[in-house]
């Protein structure tokens, strides 16, 4: 399993629609969707800034994430959205002890 960010931004359509209707649909589609695709919802949050909503799912491949991103844009209910791998600590000094093995393999373009 692997954890991924999917960040989004909602439609102005959307946003009048949970107003007439107020729900918390991060964590509802968020939780259905994830689950559907055989992951685990960790968490979802409204925010501010360049976008609206935060998710955190842990899957067990990116094409179950991917799956996920192309069904919500499918739905039309976002304008915008960003997908995000994320790694442990642990994993982050795994790559970086990996580097010194590829160090010597690659050369910027001259």
């Amino acid at each position: 399993m692997a954890l991924y960010m999917y960040q989004f931004s909602y439609t102005s359509e959307s946003w009048a629609a949970q107003i007439k209707n107020p729900q918390s649909r991060v964590e509802q589609v968020g939780r259905a969707t994830t689950e559907a695709a055989g992951g685990k919802f960790i968490g979802g949050w409204l925010c501010m800034g360049e976008y609206d909503a935060v998710m955190i799912a842990d899957l067990p491949d990116i094409e179950s994430m991917a799956a996920i991103a192309l069904a919500v844009a499918a739905g039309g209910g976002i304008k915008s959205a960003k997908t995000t791998p994320l790694m442990t600590g642990e994993q982050g000094v795994t790559a970086l002890k990996k580097v010194t093995t590829l160090a010597g393999t690659y050369r910027p373009a001259s």
